[in-house]
């Protein structure tokens, strides 16, 4: 996003997002109303390579107010990626903050409210701008090749309730991701499964959810094995 008139260095092509003002940033209810969610993996990482601040930080919290907050699935891919990223979710304690995250989201989803809350200090937590625009540009070319396999089917699998279901797995892997940052690699492939069922479920891909499905399954097993 170009942000007071500014060209952006990190612009992709077709993108059509207006430019959202320093209060508006600020404003949540104001940046929802005019937030589009994304509708696939490269349509997000759009929305985050222009995001602009005035430091060399970027907010959670804008980038929260850019991708939407009233939708689980954006906010999930968002968390997933975040934690997917080498250049991201290697820092130590992101993994661990991603987890309060998620499990606050699908709570939350759980008790069906409409607008997602979260925590000032959730949302003050800063992203170096450079390590994201680096991150975006690394994971598009995967992002294009994925979003070309992504279509409705086995809706059954992510429509209605079951998407509570996927609201609990979701807070399962969230419960884990703490011991994981102990884990070489472990919080990477936490982050994967995230990825994978925020994209079923906005594409209402039941397919995909199964194949996430089988990943919380094998991190709850590797997450054991671990430990024991």
């Amino acid at each position: 996003m170009v942000a007071h008139g500014d060209e952006c260095a990190f612009r992709l092509p077709h993108l059509k997002v207006a430019a959202m003002s320093y209060s508006a940033k600020r404003n949540p209810d104001a940046a929802n109303a005019a937030a589009k969610e994304p509708e696939g993996l490269v349509e997000l990482l759009q929305l985050l390579a222009n995001i602009r601040e005035n430091d060399a930080s970027v907010r959670l919290g804008t980038v929260l107010d850019i991708v939407g907050r009233r939708s689980f699935g954006p906010m999930l891919l968002l968390a997933g990626l975040i934690t997917v990223a080498p250049l991201i979710g290697d820092i130590p304690g992101v993994p661990s903050l991603i987890g309060i995250f998620v499990f606050l989201i699908a709570l939350q989803l759980m008790v069906r409210r409409d607008h997602f809350w979260l925590p000032p200090f959730l949302l003050e937590r800063q992203i170096p701008q450079r390590k994201l625009h680096k991150a975006v540009v690394w994971m598009m070319p995967t992002a294009r090749f994925i979003d070309r396999f992504l279509r409705p089917r086995l809706t059954f699998l992510v429509n209605g309730g079951a998407s509570y279901g996927v609201a609990i797995l979701a807070m399962l892997v969230s419960l884990m991701m703490p011991v994981m940052e102990f884990i070489p690699f472990s919080a990477n492939a936490a982050g994967l499964t995230l990825t994978i069922f925020g994209l079923a479920l906005i594409a209402r891909d039941g397919l995909l959810a199964l194949v996430g499905f089988g990943l919380t399954g094998a991190s709850v097993g590797l997450i054991l094995w671990a430990l024991l």
